[in-house]
């Protein structure tokens, strides 16, 4: 697992037993950084690496122990490789749920509008959903770095926007919840890719599955099969 060291900015590689880390929620925009990025002559001016900057100063700010290393997506896995990518998007859900803190960060609210919280663009992309789930933690963040809130503190808003019960968002356990349920959660929202929308729920089903970018639809069909074969679960029929 690759980690940013927070006090040098530069990535170090785990094997096997991986130190506390804080791991990074937003939504992709322009100009993020890849691992191959890290050693452009451009990356300071790269939108992405002033967001991995403010990440890595806000949890040494925010929090009164910081872990020394963080996790952002974007530069943490080397997307050329279709083996490490895969074994990322099966691994991401445990990533995010062994965190020590996952800071979301919302790059379209102000802080002058928090009222708008539930109109963030987070809120619409379907991999963000695991990452509110998975984490024990997640604090919530403006486009300044400004802190909003926790998951827990905002626990009535968080649920009115996502149909997703306090309880669960409280204690981040799925069991409770049916198949269709899961399924509901993520029906309003989208991804990038067509094939990341079914991708993007196999931590929340606890499924692993090979990732086959280019099958298209086929992909969700698959991760239905999945389903069908760990759950006694019949509401999958009604979704």
């Amino acid at each position: 697992m690759r980690l940013i060291n927070i006090e040098t900015l530069k990535l170090e590689t785990f094997l096997g037993e991986v130190p506390p880390y804080a791991i990074l929620s937003h939504t992709w925009g322009e100009g993020e950084v890849t691992l191959q990025d890290l050693d452009s002559d451009d990356l300071e001016e790269k939108p992405g690496w002033k967001k991995i900057v403010g990440f890595c100063q806000t949890v040494t700010e925010h929090l009164s122990d910081p872990p020394r290393y963080a996790w952002v997506d974007t530069c943490c896995i080397d997307k050329t490789s279709s083996a490490e990518l895969s074994e990322s998007i099966n691994a991401m859900f445990r990533w995010y749920k062994e965190s020590d803190c996952c800071f979301a960060y919302l790059q379209d609210v102000e802080s002058e509008n928090l009222e708008r919280l539930e109109q963030s663009r987070w809120f619409t992309r379907g991999w963000t959903l695991q990452e509110l789930l998975a984490p024990v933690t997640v604090d919530f963040f403006d486009q300044d770095w400004d802190f909003i809130g926790t998951k827990v503190g905002l626990g009535e808003r968080i649920s009115q926007r996502t149909n997703i019960d306090i309880e669960t968002l409280r204690t981040g356990d799925l069991s409770e919840a049916s198949v269709s349920q899961r399924m509901s959660w993520a029906s309003n929202r989208q991804t990038t890719r067509l094939e990341d929308i079914a991708y993007c729920l196999l931590g929340i089903f606890d499924i692993s599955m090979t990732m086959l970018y280019g099958e298209g639809e086929k992909a969700f069909i698959r991760l239905q099969e999945e389903i069908l074969k760990e759950y006694d679960d019949h509401t999958i029929f009604a979704w």
